[in-house]
């Protein structure tokens, strides 16, 4: 299928082209015009003048429109992607609990089931395992029933058995962490810290190993500490003084504007990657919800648009979806529009290792593209071509149009 969309402001990496024209066949980004151009055969899309972007990507998540990747059903997978594709997510990294290895095991096997009959839904870019091996003093929202330390036997079988992995979070400070790192980076695998209370000197020799990425920045990890009266840099400063990428949930609940504005300031847009750490509650009504999958999560409430524990002592997971991460990049942290898109697309794909194929509007790239307004109202989203949502369609579905 062919298609054009034109009279858009097209969002490239560097700026904006205004009343341009891209061209799509194929699957494929086929050409990207200034004002509009003849295209023989193709479907004609006119944006009426609103932005022309890439495809969301969105590193960590673990679920939306009631459902979990834990819940141990490829249905589940599906409406996730589904859900977070009408808000502008095209491509997401699937994202585990700390669990049991059996529920790990069995959440690979639906990972390659789900991938090969994704068809409406944003695309899988390999499955990101949260856990298990955390600091015990940093377990967030994750079960402590299930954090250990790194054991060779039980993640050599898990890397085994899977060849889906694409990311792999865990805390360096603990013993045999950095020679898992050592070998997920033999494996081509991401590894991230997270849960930790390591400090500046435990990150730094994790960053040697493999260790490049820190997860949710500021949530569940260390600050500056003192021992014995001496201070020291905990992961936070570590990840701002290393050439480290981070990814962070920009909500507005977990990190407020100043900190926005920080992290933006310090580490600048290529290394940064907006995540939404979405759990089942995305895209849902508020109220009651559970964390992790239904035989065995925790139980959790949604209020003031962000998921917490019963006693609400503690965070337990974003509702966020990518559209309103960007928004508020825009609009509570002062940072361009053309930043806050990059950070939620070519950052991300490169820290996954597909920006080759995702994240810019490139001729030759994958066709995952999104409409939006000036508010970042997502209009319609594109994956590899395909229309998968439309927002003022209320009788579209994907399946329609395919047929």
């Amino acid at each position: 299928m062919k298609l054009k969309i034109k009279n858009g402001t097209l969002i490239t990496p560097y700026r904006y082209i205004k009343n341009g024209t891209l061209v799509i066949e194929d699957g494929k980004i086929a050409g990207i015009h200034q004002g509009d151009i003849e295209v023989p055969d193709a479907d004609i899309i006119d944006a009426g003048g609103k932005y022309v972007a890439p495809g969301f990507i969105d590193l960590h998540i673990h679920g939306g429109g009631g459902h979990d990747f834990m819940d141990g059903t490829v249905e589940a997978f599906l409406k996730i992607a589904e859900t977070h594709a009408q808000y502008g997510t095209t491509a997401l990294v699937p994202t585990t609990l700390t669990s049991e290895k059996e529920d790990l095991l069995i959440t690979l096997d639906n990972y390659e089931k789900a991938n090969a009959n994704n068809l409406f839904g944003a695309q899988f870019l390999g499955m990101h395992l949260e856990g298990p091996y955390f600091a015990l003093s940093q377990p967030g929202a994750q079960d402590p029933r299930y954090i250990r330390n790194p054991d060779p036997a039980e993640y050599e079988e898990v890397l085994a058995y899977s060849s889906s992995i694409t990311r792999w979070s865990a805390a360096p400070e603990l013993p045999g962490a950095i020679d898992f790192g050592k070998r997920l980076k033999q494996k081509g695998i991401l590894a991230a810290v997270a849960h930790t209370d390591a400090i500046y000197e435990e990150v730094l020799e994790a960053y040697e190993n493999g260790y490049t990425l820190a997860t949710h920045l500021y949530s569940a990890m260390s600050g500056v500490t003192r021992k014995n009266a001496f201070r020291y840099a905990g992961t936070i400063e570590s990840a701002f003084l290393l050439d480290m990428d981070v990814e962070i949930i920009a909500d507005g609940v977990h990190l407020p504007a100043p900190l926005l504005k920080l992290i933006y300031k310090i580490k600048g847009p290529d290394r940064i990657a907006l995540i939404t750490d979405a759990m089942r509650a995305a895209g849902m009504p508020e109220g009651e919800s559970t964390l992790g999958s239904l035989k065995n999560g925790l139980k959790v409430i949604v209020e003031d648009g962000v998921a917490k524990l019963p006693d609400r002592t503690s965070f337990a997971g974003s509702v966020s979806t990518t559209d309103r991460l960007v928004r508020n990049m825009v609009k509570m942290a002062d940072v361009s529009l053309l930043d806050s898109v990059r950070m939620m697309t070519a950052t991300p794909a490169r820290i996954m290792g597909v920006d080759h194929k995702k994240g810019t509007l490139v001729a030759g790239k994958d066709a995952d593209i999104i409409i939006f307004d000036e508010d970042i109202n997502i209009q319609m989203t594109i994956v590899k071509g395909k229309i998968i949502y439309e927002k003022h369609n209320k009788n579209f579905t994907a399946t329609n149009y395919e047929s």
